[in-house]
């Protein structure tokens, strides 16, 4: 029997009461019932010695970091620049490791990496900084009893991406129409209430070690829509940023701030923002002198501009590269960076008009701007060319700027893949993203593009899914979302199975009896192939965007066909898909490199399940897998809910065997998944039974 624990998550969590999520005291049982030794000294080691030190009062270990230093540990975490361990034991343990590490490379371990090794019976962590020691530790959590068997081979483990970073679109104040988070489905923010800040550090801090134990380094506090009271997070408002940002940094996770481009007129009362104005320069950059007196360690600003009527250099007649390096010349001389959005499109889209195209726009706007970036200024892609939908083909600009630090932007609040009232585990859909390879077989990756030359790169970002929820995600199941992500972040090539599986053993405990096994089994039946599930009930084949507007929550097929937002379709009598191809559509198929371009271009060869968005295809279109169509998109919808009601049915196997808090949520929710997924199923079949005439050739009940 397997059982998440429930309750407060922390010792810091005083009265407050939530899920404990991956990191539930059990967690550290292993960890903390053996003599512990922890050497060296700095903020995060003492974050490091904290978690021992509680974890060994909880299950009966000791815990050394100071005189008398003779005790057989089994485990030693040490700084190798604090020097020799005064212990005998300890000591010769670290020097056996050391060659580990000085085998490999240039013998460094780097800000965040560590060497864990198993050595004469005891289990060695070393680090080159604090960081790299804090990550060490959970990493030995991760393992439990596994970091203490004596096959444990010697390994390094180093960050693939040196920016790891969550995104949270929380409002300070209540905002009219998105509330207090923007596409957030978890309660309300970690960090604001009501126009003010929470104050409420023991959640904060908790959160701070979630974040570390998978992963993630930095967060952004604010929406990218930058409202009235959110720009004064810049001035006046800013030690409320700088208390956040003390209670995250024991967790080595720095803070970032979304900015107004047109904070000097908004705040300065300057009658311009024009980058190129000195008068504007001059602000900015004692602005942002004044952000680094409150924190030293801040990461820099994110911005969204000219886009969906957020202020900009256009305005001025000038463009991005302009605005960008107006805000990466403040930050320099701190060290900080600006993240750019390239999501800029034009929402004002005349829908009679076949010749613009959404998934042109980033592309258009920002690939002759290569090479025109200062080095400090990132640009924020994301994955796809659209907005975060179930299927898109990989955004052309990733491939299209090798002079320019890109990031690649992930959403992992369900805003189009259910809204956390739906299982869909994102894992492998990023998995898949990551390894792209834009030019073909001989080419790099996706992920080699987030992590740039000699680690450069501008990193990976998501849009983050946590609330104050009691569980954090409001779905129990979305959890594993937020921890594939930092997982995925810190190494782009582990099997999203394999991380769901640690997800599983940290969060879902064994108790005295009953078999995890069948908990095991259980979760994985729901969740690994949850996201295509939801493809096959919801988006066929690409098309995306049949959603109801404005919250898009639940079917609504022809709900953008005729708006301004350039997210189409184009079902007619005849066939269905958006002709984007060079020789008879929008000629976006010529922003990829080969072979992609040709592929794309080809209605023979597209892939399957992109063939909607490239192409404009007969209904009776035969796909690769000899379907049609038309009976593509009946198949995938009665399978998409018959694959939800199995889901159902699994969970109900595992009630008792579960916290009842955690299975009456999920239940709640896969009840609600089921019901969507009707809906989803009968609309989108009846809308396509009735373009196309073409009825199901197994005559199943369409209305």
């Amino acid at each position: 029997m397997s059982v998440p624990v429930t309750g407060r998550a922390s010792a810091h969590a005083g009265k407050s009461i939530w899920h404990a999520a991956w990191l539930p005291p059990a967690a550290f049982r292993e960890l903390g019932s053996r003599p512990v030794l922890v050497h060296g000294e700095g903020l995060l080691v003492d974050t490091v010695l904290d978690e021992v030190s509680r974890a060994c009062a909880r299950y009966g270990g000791r815990v050394w970091h100071g005189p008398p230093w003779q005790v057989d540990a089994d485990l030693v975490l040490a700084l190798r620049e604090a020097g020799r361990v005064p212990n005998v034991a300890a000591e010769s343990a670290r020097l056996g490791a050391t060659p580990a590490v000085n085998g490999a490379g240039d013998g460094a371990l780097g800000d965040e990496g560590y060497l864990l090794a198993r050595v004469d019976g005891v289990t060695v962590v070393l680090a080159d900084a604090p960081a790299g020691l804090l990550y060490g530790m959970f990493h030995v959590v991760r393992l439990g009893a596994a970091a203490f068997d004596d096959e444990l081979p010697a390994r390094r483990h180093r960050p693939a991406l040196d920016r790891r970073i969550l995104d949270h679109w929380d409002n300070v104040d209540i905002h009219p129409v998105s509330g207090q988070i923007e596409r957030g489905y978890a309660g309300g923010s970690l960090f604001w209430r009501d126009g003010a800040a929470r104050h409420d550090h023991a959640r904060l801090r908790d959160y701070g070690r979630l974040l570390a134990a998978c992963g993630v380094n930095a967060i952004t506090v604010n929406n990218v829509n930058v409202h009235d009271t959110e720009a004064r997070l810049l001035t006046d408002r800013l030690g409320d940023v700088a208390e956040t940002a003390q209670v995250l940094r024991p967790y080595g996770v720095r803070v970032h701030l979304s900015v107004s481009f047109a904070a000097p007129v908004v705040l300065g009362g300057l009658p311009t923002a024009d980058p190129l104005d000195d008068r504007v320069r001059a602000w900015w950059a004692a602005a942002t002198r004044r952000v680094y007196q409150r924190i030293p360690d801040f990461g820099g600003y994110v911005v969204k501009a000219d886009s969906e009527g957020r202020p900009g250099p256009f305005a001025y007649g000038r463009d991005h590269a302009d605005g960008a390096n107006l805000l990466a010349e403040a930050l320099a001389p701190h060290g900080g960076v600006v993240r750019w959005r390239a999501f800029v499109y034009d929402h004002r889209q005349d829908w009679r008009d076949r010749s613009t195209d959404r998934a042109r726009a980033a592309h258009d706007h920002f690939a002759p701007l290569d090479g025109r970036f200062d080095d400090n200024v990132i640009l924020q892609v994301k994955f796809g060319p659209i907005d975060f939908q179930p299927r898109e083909p990989v955004s052309p600009v990733l491939a299209a700027m090798p002079a320019t630090r890109l990031a690649v932007e992930l959403q992992a609040t369900q805003e189009y893949t259910g809204q956390q009232r739906h299982v869909c585990y994102l894992g492998p859909w990023w998995s898949e993203v990551l390894r792209f390879r834009p030019r073909g077989e001989a080419g790099g990756t996706i992920a080699d593009v987030a992590a740039g030359r000699a680690g450069a790169g501008g990193g990976l970002v998501a849009v983050a899914n946590v609330g104050d929820d009691p569980f954090w995600t409001a779905h129990p199941l979305a959890q594993a979302n937020l921890y594939a992500f930092g997982r995925l972040a810190w190494d782009p090539l582990l099997v999203p199975g394999a991380i769901l599986d640690e997800w599983i053993d940290l969060t879902w405990l064994p108790v005295a009896t009953g078999d995890p096994e069948t908990v095991r089994r259980t979760m994985h039946a729901i969740m690994d192939d949850s996201w295509r599930t939801y493809e096959r009930y919801t988006a066929p084949l690409g098309v995306g965007f049949m959603v109801r507007p404005g919250h898009h929550y639940g079917p609504d097929v022809d709900g953008y066909e005729y708006t301004p937002w350039g997210t189409y379709h184009f079902a007619d009598r005849d066939g269905v898909g958006v002709d984007r191809t060079r020789a008879t559509g929008t000629g976006f198929t010529g922003q990829y490199p080969p072979p992609w371009s040709e592929v794309y271009e080809s209605r023979e060869r597209c892939p399957d399940e992109l063939l909607l968005f490239f192409h404009h295809v007969p209904y009776r279109h035969v796909l690769h897998s000899g379907r049609t169509v038309i009976q593509h998109i009946y198949d995938t919808h009665f399978a998409g809910v018959e694959e939800v009601a199995a889901m159902r049915e699994r969970w109900r196997l595992v009630a008792g065997a579960v916290d009842p808090a955690v299975h009456d949520r999920v239940a709640e929710r896969l009840d609600e998944q089921f019901r969507s997924a009707v809906e989803w199923r009968d609309q989108i079949n009846t809308y396509f039974f009735r373009k196309s005439g073409v009825p199901d050739a197994h005559g199943r009940r369409i209305h």
